[in-house]
């Protein structure tokens, strides 16, 4: 499993997205507002989310905000952050 399907799926997962499954969301869809329409409290609990699957932290607005544009940036920021490379590619 990639990454991105890995992060994708932690979403729907975590968020309890009921009618969407990681397959339907695209790798540069926004992840908030218009996008996937994840909210400020959505973001908290991914950067939660983050820490616990992966070991990244995201300490604030400047770094968090480029990381949580979409999967792909999202996914970018956690292969340069992960300190276990075997949670990012198993």
């Amino acid at each position: 499993m990639d990454l991105k399907y890995k992060l994708k799926k932690m979403i729907i997962d975590e968020m309890q997205i009921e009618d969407l499954t990681p397959e339907e969301i695209e790798d540069d869809a926004p992840l908030f507002g218009d996008g996937l329409g994840l909210d400020s409290l959505d973001a908290v609990e991914l950067v939660v989310q983050l820490q616990i699957y992966f070991g990244v932290e995201i300490k604030n607005i400047e770094e968090g905000r480029p990381a949580l544009q979409s999967i792909t940036t999202l996914a970018d920021y956690v292969k340069k952050h992960c300190p276990d490379p075997q949670k990012v590619n198993p």
